[in-house]
């Protein structure tokens, strides 16, 4: 795929996922794919490490069950070299305990014949803890 078609992948999964369309997001991403989130575990619980595909449906489908009306995702900029996208994105959402998440992240993704095989995630892990696991 060209360098634009990866680009276009990578927007549509985060396009889908702002539209509250969790299902047509994860279906961008390949049955092997692997998503990794910064944080240390032990320090973040489930949310932290290397996931399988399986893992991550649930972590998502859990977050967006917390959250008052989804998550709004705004890609800032995105570049591509080979099969790899590098997004800016921001995410807005209010939780159902009353919190905001305004989160800042890096994305790394792979696109692997028109879908998403590897992401890695890097965010404001200190603002994760604040907003969502601090009592």
């Amino acid at each position: 795929m060209s360098l634009e078609e990866n680009k276009k992948v990578s927007h549509e999964f985060f396009d889908r996922f702002s539209a509250g369309d969790l299902e047509g997001a994860l279906a961008l991403m390949t049955d092997d794919a692997t998503w990794w989130i910064a944080g240390k575990p032990e320090l973040m619980g489930a949310v932290a490490g290397l996931k399988t595909r399986k893992q991550i449906d649930r972590l998502l489908h859990g977050m967006i069950g917390q959250l008052k009306n989804g998550l709004k995702m705004t890609v800032k900029s995105m570049i591509a070299e080979g099969d790899r996208v590098a997004a800016e994105v921001e995410s807005l959402g209010d939780l159902q305990n009353g919190r905001t998440y305004n989160q800042e992240y890096h994305f790394s993704l792979t696109i692997r014949d028109g879908k998403v095989s590897e992401v890695r995630e890097y965010l404001d892990t200190q603002h994760v803890f604040a907003v969502w696991v601090q009592p």
